[in-house]
């Protein structure tokens, strides 16, 4: 039985952008006759909101996107929220500090801006990180550490990694892709890469379908999981939704936020549908429901191109 999973951040209200990943991956998991798992990525503390996690909650309903384990549902495999599951981390962080994994990096912002500049290349996360920590002496870090607190990067080995992903096709890697990352920051909070890999792994998550925003992220998560020894999923990256400009929705592009169409009067078969047409999966935008979507879905029926929405766009999804 397959497992695929829908994990927000609790930081911003759900958009259609974030709207067209649930669906998808819904749709993967209910055409497979799966489980489905909700888990709220709430790990940032200071951006999270349980105001935003309820009104996730109630998006995803609205939109008839249930789920078979999540907050608030007794599960095997919770808790649900990442902000209660930070020992599983720091377990992960033990078995990587043990295998001469980790090391710590005493590089400050400014420092890291400066690398933004330098010929290392570009990753989702910013600039390739240069390994100006990496080969520190014992006392070199000693004595950097009466002045900072490290945050701790997993270094990488080279190694290039090759995977077939279920939209973007084979997808290859070459060693050091996007550098030695932070899996703790200097403040004390776990990474994401950390945090999703060990969740993934934990509650046996089998297929991940996500934005593509996030396809550089899967080598760095990859070596992670042979780090640890854990079993890897099958990723499947799906084209983001973006603005005019280009970019990825925000809240520059105008209120987007399903409980604004819900306020708005806008019907969840209308939000279904249109969803449904960008990606490719119906011949013309069609008020329907996330049910009837189930039959006959298939990976390979997901538009590859981002689909780019217009103010024209956005107003076919309001009421007449």
């Amino acid at each position: 039985m397959i497992r695929g999973r829908f994990a927000p951040t609790p930081s911003g209200h759900m958009h259609l952008g974030n709207a067209k990943i649930a669906l998808l991956s819904w749709l993967q998991v209910r055409a497979a006759d799966g489980e489905f798992i909700l888990r709220i990525e709430d790990i940032d503390l200071q951006r999270s909101k349980p105001s935003i996690t309820e009104g996730i909650l109630q998006d995803l309903q609205w939109l008839g996107l249930g789920w078979d384990e999540g907050p608030e549902t007794i599960g095997a495999y919770g808790p649900y929220l990442q902000s209660q599951r930070l020992e599983k981390y720091e377990e992960a962080l033990q078995t990587l500090q043990r295998a001469g994994r980790l090391y710590p990096c005493f590089c400050s912002r400014a420092d890291l801006l400066g690398v933004a500049g330098a010929p290392h290349g570009l990753s989702s996360e910013g600039a390739v990180y240069n390994g100006t920590c990496r080969n520190l002496t014992r006392e070199e870090q000693q004595a950097k550490s009466q002045l900072k607190n490290p945050s701790t990067r997993f270094g990488l080995q080279a190694e290039a990694f090759t995977f077939v992903d279920g939209i973007a096709g084979v997808q290859v890697f070459q060693p050091g892709s996007g550098g030695d990352f932070v899996v703790k920051r200097a403040d004390g909070m776990y990474s994401y890469q950390l945090a999703v890999t060990v969740d993934d792994a934990a509650m046996g998550i089998t297929h991940v379908l996500r934005g593509d925003d996030l396809l550089d992220s899967t080598p760095r998560q990859l070596a992670l999981y042979k780090a640890l020894g854990l079993q890897p999923p099958q990723f499947a990256h799906a084209p983001l939704i973006l603005g005019e400009d280009g970019h990825r929705l925000a809240k520059r592009h105008g209120d987007l936020g399903l409980a604004a169409l819900r306020k708005a009067g806008t019907r969840p078969e209308t939000v279904i549908g249109w969803l449904a047409y960008i990606s490719g999966l119906i011949d013309r935008p069609e008020k329907t429901a996330a049910v009837d979507l189930v039959q006959g879905f298939q990976l390979d029926h997901i538009s590859k191109t981002p689909f780019v929405l217009s103010e024209s766009m956005i107003r076919q999804l309001l009421p007449h």
